[in-house]
């Protein structure tokens, strides 16, 4: 009977080692995120976990409205589940940012980013999670349109955070100690009175300055020919964009040459019917059936924005209206569109602070962002 029983117990490890390794190797597979692997904790307490997945899904009807870049700084409560949400605008061709930190390195923080699809904040599409033990996401953007991000603490988390948010081109800049105030002529300029559009940026600069490749790829063609003069053709990869560098000086690859990203391809010029003008780069993009797309987004340089340290005010993490009538608005901004309003008195509940801007929830669980100096901490009884 002993044996039996030896046997047994043998048998139940080994079953729960086989179930370890089984479940090691389906993650392999799935490469669950941070947040699959979470819920996994709560299998069999539904309780705690089904105020904070309901919290969760009603964020994704969320309607507040970002600019990048963007930093909020605030706390996770314990015993508060709150949930996050930003709808936000992004271009192809940049890459998006999510980033967050807290002073408890060992509470976790998932980071959901979805595309918003027709137009409607109910019909997401899943992009990107953040991955276990990760405080961050990024992703290249292939569609310009309006995107989603989920900010949610692990239950009963008890930190501050800092969040940052932004974007950043995914190429480099194609003219050597050049920046965003050197480009004078845009997307879809005017070109021969009217009889043609402007298919790319023009970045002005002195005679025989580098022209830089903004990515690895190959160099498909070179010339001089045609409207662009002296001229670069550069494919980003087997199925990527083809890169145009026109109105060269003069021409410094060859066809068929590898390039990395900030090789020189040429110097500046005015070659072709850029003659009667200053010289400068004309730099364009052509995806396959599409043709020209707008190179702006691709090479525009912008601010990676510093985590900004908490605020000391409304620490205790309410607040209450201090003026007659208060406007709720879905962006930092008197710009945003007005979601509702609170009366004096009204105590909200706050989610963070962004510069003079507080996100605030009110007894209804409207989330919106208020203007600091309509609100005031909450009076106590003495």
């Amino acid at each position: 009977m002993k044996k039996f029983g030896i046997c047994i117990m043998l048998l139940g490890s080994a079953l729960l080692l086989n179930c370890k390794q089984v479940r090691k190797v389906t993650d392999f597979i799935s490469e669950p995120t941070a947040r699959d692997i979470y819920e996994r904790e709560f299998a069999n307490d539904t309780t705690a976990f089904a105020e904070w997945n309901a919290s969760f899904l009603n964020s994704k009807k969320d309607s507040l409205e970002v600019e990048l870049p963007y930093v909020e700084t605030g706390s996770f409560t314990q015993n508060l589940i709150r949930t996050h949400s930003y709808n936000l605008e992004l271009n192809k061709g940049r890459i998006f940012y999510a980033e967050i930190l807290t002073d408890s390195i060992a509470q976790r923080v998932f980071l959901d980013f979805y595309r918003i699809s027709n137009d409607s904040t109910q019909n997401l599409k899943s992009i990107k999670s953040n991955e276990e033990g990760e405080r961050y996401l990024s992703q290249s953007i292939d569609e310009t349109g309006r995107y989603k991000l989920i900010v949610q603490p692990e239950i009963d988390a008890s930190t501050n955070y800092s969040l940052r948010i932004y974007s950043q081109p995914e190429f480099g800049f194609p003219v050597s100690g050049r920046d965003n105030t050197a480009i004078q002529s845009f997307w879809g300029a005017v070109r021969d009175g009217g009889k043609r559009s402007h298919e790319g940026v023009d970045i002005f600069a002195d005679r025989g300055t580098p022209v830089l490749a903004v990515t690895d790829g190959r160099i498909s063609s070179t010339g001089n020919r045609g409207l662009g003069g002296k001229q670069v053709w550069q494919r980003n990869g087997l199925m990527g964009s083809s890169l145009y560098y026109a109105h060269l000086d003069s021409i410094l690859v060859k066809t068929g040459q590898k390039v990395q990203l900030g090789d020189t391809l040429g110097l500046v010029g005015n070659t072709g019917n850029a003659r009667t003008t200053k010289p400068h780069l004309h730099f364009g993009i052509y995806q396959g059936y599409r043709g020209a797309i707008d190179p702006l987004p691709f090479i525009q340089k912008t601010e990676i924005p510093v985590y900004a340290e908490k605020s000391p005010d409304f620490e205790e993490g309410r607040v209450e209206v201090r003026s007659s009538l208060a406007n709720l608005r879905s962006q930092p901004s008197i710009e945003g569109t007005k979601l509702g309003e609170a009366k004096r008195n009204e105590v909200l509940t706050v989610f963070g602070q962004t510069d003079k801007w507080v996100l605030v929830q009110n007894q209804d669980g409207l989330k919106a962002y208020i203007h600091q100096s309509l609100i005031q901490s909450p009076k106590t009884s003495g």
